[in-house]
C-alpha cells in the first residue's frame, strides 16, 4: 500500500514537472524582442500604426511580447517591394505594410491602385470592410502571410514643381517619382508624363535637385517634411487612388504563441487600425478640410478639381483600367465596383 502511494507520488510529481516544464518551453519558445517592418516612422499615421500596435500588444501581453518598430524598411535595406517576400521568409517577423507595396507579390492588391475606383472614404471602407476584403484576406495567408487588419495610408495627392494641375495636359513630358508597381509606370504614361520609379529616400533628394519634378503620395507626407521645401509648389487633390495598410505577422511567429496571446495580437491590430484611419483622415473628412489650408498656408498652390474636371483624368486613364482588370481578376473587380455603387454616402 505504501508501495502504491510512493509510485502514485512520484507519478504526480512526474506529472507536474511535465507541465511546467511543457509550460517553460512555451515561454522559452516566446523571443525576447520581435521586429516590425514599416516604411514611415512616427509621426507619420503610418508609423503611428505600428506604433499604437507595439504598445497595446505588449500592454495587455504584461510584456510577453516586445515588439520593435524598424522603419525604413531597414530589415531589408530599404527595399520597400521585397518586405511581403522577406515576411514570409521570415526575415521579419511583423508588419504594417502597404497595399501598393505588396502588389507586386500579390497581384490582388492592385485593386486599390485601379485608376479612379474609389471616390470618397466610404467607398474605401466598402472594399476593405467588406467582402472584397475578406477575399484578400484569403489570398494573403495563402501566399504566406497572416493579415490581421487593416489601417490606411491615405489617398495619394500629386505634387510638382512646376505648375498647377487640372487636366492630362498639364502632365505631358512631367517626370513624376512613382512607387515600383508597373499598373503606376502604366497609368502616368497613359497621362503624358515620364514616370521614374525609385525608392523614397531616393526621391527626396532626387525632387531637391530638380532632377524629378513630381511625385504622389498621401498629403501627411507633405506635411510632414515639408515639402515645398523641396521644390513642390504646386498640389492638386484628385483621389486617384488609395493605400490601405495591412497589419500581418509572419505564420511561424504566429504558430509559436499560445492562443491567447494570437487573441491579444489579432484585438490589438484591429484597435491600433481603427484608431490609425482616425488619425490619417483627419483634417480630410472636414467640410472645410483643413489639410489644404495648411499647406496652402505654406506657399503652395492648392487645386482641388472640380467632377468635369476629374472625369477627363477617368477617361484618359480608362485603359490602364481595362488593361489591369483582368490581371487583378475580373470577379475580383466587378465586387469592388459592385460594393462601391452600393455604399451608404
Amino acid at each position: 500500500m505504501r508501495f502504491r502511494r510512493t509510485l502514485l507520488g512520484l507519478a504526480a510529481a512526474a506529472t507536474a514537472l511535465g507541465f511546467f516544464s511543457s509550460n517553460a518551453v512555451a515561454q522559452t519558445a516566446y523571443k525576447p524582442e520581435y521586429k516590425l517592418s514599416i516604411v514611415l516612422a512616427p509621426p507619420t499615421p503610418w508609423g503611428q500604426a505600428a506604433q499604437i500596435w507595439a504598445n497595446l500588444v505588449k500592454e495587455r501581453t504584461q510584456g510577453r511580447i516586445n515588439i520593435k518598430l524598424y522603419p525604413g524598411v531597414s530589415l531589408i535595406q530599404g527595399d520597400q517591394t521585397r518586405e511581403f517576400s522577406a515576411l514570409r521568409q521570415g526575415v521579419i517577423d511583423l508588419a504594417v505594410g502597404s497595399t501598393i507595396n505588396w502588389s507586386p507579390q500579390v497581384k490582388q492588391l492592385n485593386i486599390f491602385s485601379m485608376p479612379f475606383l474609389m471616390p470618397d472614404y466610404a467607398a474605401i471602407d466598402a472594399l476593405t470592410q467588406g467582402e472584397v476584403g475578406a477575399e484578400l484576406f484569403k489570398t494573403i495567408d495563402k501566399a504566406g502571410v497572416l493579415p490581421l487588419a487593416w489601417g490606411e495610408n491615405g489617398y495619394r495627392e500629386i505634387t510638382n514643381s512646376k505648375r498647377a494641375i487640372k487636366s492630362p495636359e498639364d502632365l505631358k513630358g512631367m517626370k513624376i517619382r512613382v512607387v515600383g508597381s508597373p499598373l503606376f509606370a502604366d497609368l502616368f504614361t497613359a497621362l503624358g508624363a515620364n514616370p521614374t520609379q525609385m525608392s523614397w529616400a531616393d526621391a527626396q533628394p532626387a525632387l531637391a535637385s530638380g532632377a524629378v519634378d513630381g511625385q504622389e503620395n498621401p498629403l501627411f507626407l507633405f506635411t510632414v517634411l515639408k515639402m515645398q521645401n523641396v521644390g513642390q509648389k504646386f498640389m492638386t487633390a484628385w483621389g486617384y487612388v488609395a493605400d490601405p495598410l495591412i497589419f500581418v505577422v509572419n505564420k511561424e511567429i504566429w504558430a509559436s504563441w499560445t492562443p491567447a496571446d494570437q487573441a491579444i495580437v489579432k484585438q490589438a491590430a484591429t484597435d491600433a487600425g481603427k484608431q490609425e484611419i482616425a488619425i490619417a483622415r483627419k483634417g480630410l473628412v472636414e467640410a472645410d478640410k483643413p489639410v489644404f489650408k495648411e499647406i496652402a498656408a505654406m506657399g503652395v498652390t492648392v487645386t482641388q478639381l472640380t467632377p468635369a474636371e476629374r472625369e477627363v483624368f477617368v477617361k484618359a486613364t480608362r485603359p490602364v483600367y481595362e488593361k489591369w482588370k483582368p490581371v487583378v481578376g475580373n470577379d475580383l473587380v466587378n465586387k469592388a465596383e459592385k460594393a462601391i455603387a452600393a455604399r451608404a454616402k
